[in-house]
């Protein structure tokens, strides 16, 4: 969990714009380059984060440090040449995006953070915070993938089902955002997810 101090925050919360948006500028991206334009004409092919955010996954970000979410980019599938690839690839951008934040984000630690280096209280303040920043990005990226409305893994499981189960599958949607707060309020999403961030982020750092 985030540190609500203000201080904290003041440095922590452009990380976490920046890593909403670039995760949703991702999807936006991808979906224009396979022939939909809708992202673009919708004004989401942007960096702006105050294109892309979702009050609710922002704020639900903010409190868990890990956990999170933005407003969905509106995708037309019916412009992809293959509908269902395409909107597996999109889906897939946003994650892979913030995973590629993270290692960059490692690679800045590492760097500024040599053996030996005398740094300064402000100095390791911004290191922190970098940190932070890797494990924010391999949370939204992990978190993202769940099979839950309106997350990127919803979208590639509606590719993938057919018949009865998609019908089904399409009516949780309803109750999303209570399995979504369902998630982080109780040790679910640590159960779940925290195994494979772990594993990512000693990877990476």
């Amino acid at each position: 969990m985030l540190s609500l101090d203000p201080v904290s925050l003041l440095v922590t919360l452009p990380i976490i714009l920046l890593s909403l948006a670039f995760h949703e500028f991702s999807h936006a991206y991808v979906a224009v380059q396979l022939g939909d334009r809708t992202p673009k004409w919708a004004g989401r092919l942007t960096l702006n984060p105050l294109a892309h955010l979702d009050p609710v996954g922002t704020i639900v970000l903010v409190i868990t440090g890990r956990y999170g979410w933005a407003k969905p980019v509106p995708i037309n599938p019916g412009n992809f040449r293959d509908r269902d690839a395409g909107t597996v690839m999109v889906s897939l951008a946003g994650p892979l995006s913030n995973l590629v934040l993270a290692v960059a984000l490692g690679l800045v630690f590492k760097a500024v953070y040599g053996p030996g280096l005398g740094l300064s209280d402000r100095a390791l303040f911004v290191l922190t915070a970098i940190n932070e920043g890797v494990w924010i990005n391999l949370g939204l990226a992990a978190f993202n993938l769940l099979p839950v409305p309106p997350l990127d893994g919803s979208k590639i499981v509606a590719s993938l089902v057919r018949g009865r189960a998609a019908q089904i599958y399409y009516q949780l949607e309803q109750y999303s955002y209570m399995i979504l707060l369902l998630i982080v309020a109780t040790p679910l999403a640590r159960w779940i997810l925290g195994p494979i961030i772990l594993t990512l982020y000693r990877a990476i750092m």
